[in-house]
């Protein structure tokens, strides 16, 4: 067996990222039942999860293709800004 490098690879960090994704998608729930400012329906959370798929899917295609930590990185930012620039769009309408 070889020692973790603690890189994305190790899996502790692709459980974060899954999981923050799984926290995210479960703020609007909790949100909708402290007050009446969020009503999201079911097609609002099924867009909102198929987002969430897509981006951290993509991360780890990334993650797996490339060997260096600052295109890791690079990759991340640039997949980030996809997805709040579709997020956007879809809420506001920004183009």
């Amino acid at each position: 067996m070889t020692a973790s490098k603690g890189g994305f690879r190790d899996g502790r960090w692709r459980l974060a990222m899954w999981g923050g994704a799984a926290a995210l998608l479960l703020a609007p729930a909790v949100a909708m039942q402290v007050t009446g400012e969020v009503n999201w329906g079911r097609e609002d959370f099924a867009v909102f999860a198929g987002m969430l798929i897509g981006a951290c899917g993509a991360f780890e295609v990334a993650a797996w293709m490339t060997p260096r930590p600052a295109y890791r990185i690079a990759a991340g930012l640039v997949i980030a800004a996809i997805f709040v620039l579709i997020w956007a769009q879809l809420a506001v309408g920004v183009f």
